[in-house]
Order: C-alpha cells, then sequence, then structure tokens
C-alpha cells in the first residue's frame, strides 16, 4: 500500500512538473488547439508559474529536474527533428551529454568502494569530468598504454531509476487496467522491456562484455570503431575503456569535419545499425547523437553499450523481407510476412492489409527525405494497428525505438537522407545470402545438423522412457494430506466465482 502511495506521488509530481514548465499543451500551440484543450491549456498554465522560454527548453529542463527515467525519454525525443521540430530536439539535445556532473569527491569515492586499495594505482590522474548523462560521467586519464576514458555511474543512481520505473510500470497496469482498447499495445510489456534495458544499463560489467562483443563486429562490418576495454579497471560501476580523440555528433561542427561527406556519414549510421541488425542480430540499442563520435581520421566511433538488443532469426527475417518488399513496392509480400510472424491476426484479410500498406508506400516513394513528414507518417501508421487489430511486439520495442533513433540521426547530419536508399545494399546481400539458393543449401544444412543432434539424443531419451515404464507405483498419501490444500482451493474458487458473478452484472 505504502509503495503504491509512493509511486502515484511520483507520477503525480511527473505531471505537476511538466505542468509547471508548460509543457503540456503549451500556449505556443493555443491558436491550434480545440476549444476543450485550450480551456485545459489556461487551467494549466495557472499553475505555471509563468514559465520563460521556448518549449524545448522548458521540457528539457522539466525532464532534467524528473530524473534519469525521464532524461533518457528526453534524449529518445531528441533524435526525431522532423516530427518535433528541430528548434525542440535542438533544446533537448542537452540531455545527451551536457548534463550537470557529480563531484570529484564523490568520483573517487566511487573508484576506491570499486577498487579498494588499488584504487590509487588504477587511477593516478583522474581529470575534472569531461561529459556527464543522465546515469553516468566520464573522466579522461592518461595511462603508459595510452588515455584512457573512465566512465562512473552516478551516486544512488541505481535507488532513483528503480524508484522511478516502479511507478512506470504502476502507471502502465493503471492504463492497462482501465482502458481495454490500450492492452492492444501492451503499455505493462513494453515498459517491463524498456525497464530491463535500463537496468542492464546500471552494471557496467555488462556493458563492458558488449562494447567487446560490438568490437569484434565493427572489425569485421567495417562501419564503426568501437573503443577497446581495460578490463583490469572496470567493474560494476567503473568502466575505463581507450579514450577516442574527435567530436561527438551534439556538437554542430562534427559534420563538418574535413574530409567528411555527410551524405556518407549518414549512410554509414544506417548501414552500420542495419549490418549489425539484420546479419548478425545484435545492435547498439541507444544511438543518440551523444554516442556517437567522428574521429580526425574520418572514422564514426560508438560508445556507450549500456543497452545492447538482440534479436533472433525470425525477427531478422522479418525486418529484412519488410524492408526488401518497400524497396521493391512489393507490398503483397510485405503484409504477407507480417502473418507469417502473428504480428496481424489471421482473420484479417492479407489483401486489405497490402492495401493499406501501398497508401503508405507509394506516396512517399521516390520523395525527397525533406518532403516527407514523418510525424504524419507515424500517425498514419498508428491508425492501422488499430484497424487490423495488430499487437506490440515486446521483442521489437528496442529495435523499433533504434531504428527511429537512427532514422532520426542520419536526417540530422543529412537532411535528403534516404532510409531506404542506404538499406538497399545491406538488405540486398542478407536477402541474398538466407533467401537466394545459397540460403536453401544453409538451410537444408542447418536442418540436418539438428536431425543428427537429435538422433545422437534418442538412446538417452529412449533410457529415460524405460526408467519411467519400470518405475515402482508410488503409494497412496493419506486423504489428510490434500485437505489443507483443498480448502485452500476451495477458497480459491469461491473468490474467482464470486468475481466473476459481480463482473457480469
Amino acid at each position: 500500500m505504502f509503495k503504491a502511495l509512493a509511486d502515484y506521488g511520483r507520477l503525480l509530481r511527473a505531471g505537476t512538473a511538466l505542468a509547471r514548465h508548460d509543457v503540456i499543451l503549451p500556449g505556443e500551440y493555443h491558436s491550434r488547439l480545440p476549444f476543450p484543450a485550450k480551456l485545459a491549456g489556461k487551467t494549466l498554465r495557472i499553475f505555471g508559474g509563468g514559465a520563460k522560454g521556448r518549449p524545448g527548453k522548458r521540457l528539457a529542463t522539466a525532464l532534467e529536474k524528473l530524473g534519469p527515467a525521464y532524461i533518457k525519454l528526453g534524449q529518445f525525443l531528441a533524435t526525431r527533428p522532423d516530427v518535433f521540430g528541430v528548434e525542440t530536439t535542438s533544446d533537448l539535445s542537452r540531455l545527451k551529454d551536457k548534463l550537470p556532473p557529480f563531484s570529484m569527491k564523490a568520483a573517487q569515492a566511487a573508484l576506491e568502494a570499486e577498487f579498494g586499495e588499488e584504487a590509487a594505482r588504477l587511477f593516478p590522474d583522474l581529470s575534472d569530468p569531461i561529459a556527464a548523462a543522465s546515469l553516468a560521467q566520464v573522466h579522461r586519464m592518461q595511462t603508459e598504454d595510452g588515455a584512457k576514458a573512465v566512465k562512473i555511474l552516478r551516486p544512488r543512481v541505481e535507488i532513483l531509476i528503480d524508484r522511478e520505473l516502479r511507478a512506470m510500470k504502476r502507471a502502465a497496469r493503471t492504463v492497462e487496467r482501465v482502458n481495454v482498447e490500450s492492452r492492444r499495445l501492451a503499455p505493462v510489456a513494453f515498459t517491463e522491456t524498456v525497464a530491463e534495458s535500463m537496468e542492464k544499463e546500471l552494471d557496467l560489467r555488462l556493458e563492458a562484455g558488449g562494447a567487446d562483443e560490438m568490437r569484434e563486429l565493427s572489425f569485421k562490418a567495417g562501419y564503426y570503431f568501437v573503443p577497446a576495454v581495460d578490463w583490469e579497471r572496470s567493474g560494476k560501476r567503473v568502466l575505463t575503456t581507450e579514450w577516442v580523440d574527435g567530436k561527438p555528433l551534439t556538437d554542430p561542427e562534427a559534420a563538418e569535419t574535413p574530409g567528411i561527406d555527410r551524405s556518407t556519414l549518414a549512410n554509414t549510421v544506417t548501414r552500420g545499425f542495419l549490418d549489425h541488425a539484420i546479419h548478425h542480430g545484435v545492435f547498439h540499442a541507444d544511438m543518440h547523437e551523444g554516442n556517437m563520435i567522428v574521429t580526425p581520421d574520418g572514422r564514426l566511433a560508438l560508445v556507450d553499450f549500456g543497452i545492447i538488443g538482440r534479436i533472433g532469426m525470425n525477427e531478422r527475417r522479418f525486418l529484412a523481407e519488410i524492408l526488401w518488399g518497400f524497396l521493391n513496392r512489393d507490398y503483397h509480400r510485405v503484409a504477407e510476412v507480417h502473418f507469417e510472424a502473428g504480428y496481424v491476426p489471421p482473420e484479417k484479410s492479407v489483401g486489405d492489409f497490402a492495401q493499406a500498406l501501398r497508401s503508405v508506400g507509394e506516396p512517399i516513394h521516390g520523395k525527397a527525405a525533406a518532403d516527407v513528414s514523418m510525424g504524419r507518417l507515424l500517425l498514419q501508421l498508428l491508425d492501422f494497428t488499430h484497424t487490423f487489430g495488430m499487437q506490440l511486439r515486446p521483442e521489437l520495442v528496442l529495435l523499433q525505438k533504434t531504428m527511429v533513433q537512427v532514422e532520426g540521426v542520419a536526417r540530422t547530419i543529412d537532411p535528403e537522407h534516404d532510409i531506404w536508399a542506404a538499406a538497399e545494399p545491406v538488405v540486398k546481400d542478407w536477402i541474398t545470402q538466407n533467401l537466394g539458393p545459397a540460403g536453401a543449401a544453409k538451410l537444408v544444412a542447418q536442418n540436418v545438423k539438428d536431425v543428427a543432434d537429435r538422433l545422437k539424443r534418442l538412446p538417452e531419451v529412449m533410457d529415460q522412457f524405460e526408467a519411467k515404464l519400470n518405475a515402482p507405483e508410488p503409494e497412496p498419501l493419506p486423504r489428510e494430506r490434500f485437505a489443507p490444500w483443498w480448502g485452500w482451493m476451495g477458497f480459491f474458487l469461491a473468490i474467482v466465482a464470486a468475481i466473476v458473478i459481480v463482473s457480469s452484472t
């Protein structure tokens, strides 16, 4: 009960903070709103205390005060200038790596707590904070092996994140309970997926493992540079990697680095992500501009691997075929893939769904990215998920969220960026390898291997089956052993029956 009150208190605090900073139905959009919304906006502004500044600045300030989980939300919004406007997303960009740092005293205390007496030897010359984000801040340090980047979690951030996520989960459960229509979008499953990914960010040992894995992939794909992990100087709350010289994409001058072509850089962002996701089933799932650095020699470096996304072969095939279908304007095949994956209920019409997809794809085919309204497109897609009873799939949440981030970053670099043209070579290569003759041969070989593996286990399975057949029957237990169990079951069934009767009257 006390936890519930605390959670609703935090949600009320969030709503109050947004109202105080006039970011719920802001005055700037007063003339565009229907009368009820205008009246609600005026009422909220009574409590706003005359909030100053542009809407984006006010929103950034409100989210910063609400804590790390809300800052993450702001980072995501900041990647979509085509949806929320350049001015708003520019104001939100400071949430990526320009937050107030914590003290050097707290940083040294964290190192000592993690490494004990070895801290002085391992971290002899720690600089002041170079960048500070929602969960951690980064320091530079010079060692015999070269410059290092030392990432240290904020004090008590685990406690803050746990409280905020618990409140968000409660809000999601409440929404599902009172709004039947919302269950189609699975707010509880969505929140659980996001919460799980954020909780993983709080153990920097997991991030070290993800960074090392992504470094291996970067050598294979060649799109990104990933700094090496210094394992001796890394732990649960501290992560040390080699230092990356350059400018993050949050710096407007990063894309102006000599030798950098904006179109090529935008294509690198998109193709690198798709190559990792489609070919390997692993991808960096927090690809905002603060985590991408343009090096002096023109490479694009990725940092901050707190969230690693993973998808299985079915999801990889789904993603590749969807992209390939849109590239070739084969909307019927795109529709079939949705049905094969179970993303559209089987009682719906494949033809009708293909018709709906055509109405999405044709208006944007061949158009420059700057001429496409992503806000309108997203609203249209949301309408179709309702029309066709599509359920939100939790296993695709990180993939969908990262794709939106990636396209937003790419279009910020190059407003003319065409995600379809950028995706074509990567998707075509995967289709050729996995769905062409080579793919069929690979599938047959895998099936043969699976059958051989099962045959190897056949004697063991038969022995277990024979042992079950020859095992003596257990003696029946006295009836009184069951009495308490039957009593509780009767009580439980009575409660269920009462609930059914009350809810049906």
